[in-house]
C-alpha cells in the first residue's frame, strides 16, 4: 500500500470511528453504568467485530453481499429490529436503579451485536476496500497496514467515548438526571433504528 493510499485510507477511518453512531452511544452509555475499567468490556468487543468485518472485506465477502439487496436489505431490517429493541427497553427501564453487577460477558455481548448489526459498520469496510485497496496489488500485505492503522484508531475512538461517559458517571448527576440522560440514549437507538428501517421504504419519484 503507498503512503498516499494509506493517508486517505487514514483521514476516511479517522471520520468513520469518530462520527457519533450506535457504538459511541452504547460506550458512554456503558461508561456512565459501569465505570471506565468494566466499560472496555465493550471496546474489545467492536475491536472483536473490527477484526472479524476487516477479514471478511479482504475475503470478499462484503462486496459480495453488497451485490445481493435482498440479504443486505434484510440484514438492515434486523439491525433495525435490534436497535428499536435496545432502545426501547433502556427507555423502560431508565428510571431502575444501575446494575454494575452485570456481568463483564453481557457487556462484552451487548456491544457485540450492536456493533455487528449496525449497517453503517457493513457500508464502511465496504466503502475503504472499495475506495482504498489498491487494485493490482496483493490484498493480504495492504491489510498488514490497513489492520494496525484501522484497530488502533477504532481502539482509541471508543475508549475515548466511554472515558466520557465514566467521566459523566463520575459527576454527581441526580437519578433524576440519571434517568433522563438513559431516556435519551434509549431515544437514540430508536432513532437510528426507525432510521434505518426508513431507508428501507420505497419513496415514490
Amino acid at each position: 500500500m503507498s503512503i498516499q493510499a494509506w493517508l486517505a485510507f487514514a483521514a476516511f477511518w479517522a471520520v468513520f470511528v469518530t462520527s457519533p453512531g450506535p457504538n459511541a452511544v452504547n460506550c458512554v452509555a456503558n461508561g456512565m453504568a459501569f465505570g471506565f475499567r468494566r466499560s472496555l468490556w465493550g471496546v474489545s468487543a467492536i475491536l472483536t467485530q473490527a477484526a472479524l468485518f476487516l477479514t471478511l472485506a479482504a475475503a470478499g465477502v462484503t462486496v459480495a453481499l453488497a451485490a445481493m439487496p435482498s440479504a443486505l436489505d434484510t440484514l438492515k431490517l434486523a439491525g433495525a429490529a435490534v436497535l428499536v429493541w435496545l432502545g426501547l427497553r433502556g427507555i423502560l427501564r431508565a428510571g431502575q436503579p444501575l446494575e454494575p453487577a452485570t456481568p463483564s460477558r453481557a457487556i462484552w455481548l451487548r456491544a457485540f451485536l450492536i456493533a455487528t448489526l449496525n449497517v453503517k459498520s457493513l457500508m464502511g469496510y465496504l466503502a475503504a476496500f472499495t475506495q482504498f485497496v489498491e487494485p493490482g496489488r496483493a490484498i493480504w500485505p495492504q491489510m498488514a497496514v490497513i489492520y494496525p492503522t484501522a484497530l488502533a484508531m477504532t481502539g482509541l475512538s471508543y475508549t475515548g467515548w466511554t472515558a466520557l461517559g465514566a467521566r459523566m458517571g463520575r459527576s454527581a448527576l441526580s437519578a433524576v438526571a440519571s434517568a433522563w440522560f438513559r431516556r435519551l440514549t434509549g431515544a437514540a437507538f430508536v432513532a437510528y433504528g426507525g432510521l434505518l428501517a426508513l431507508s428501507l421504504a420505497p419513496f415514490p419519484v
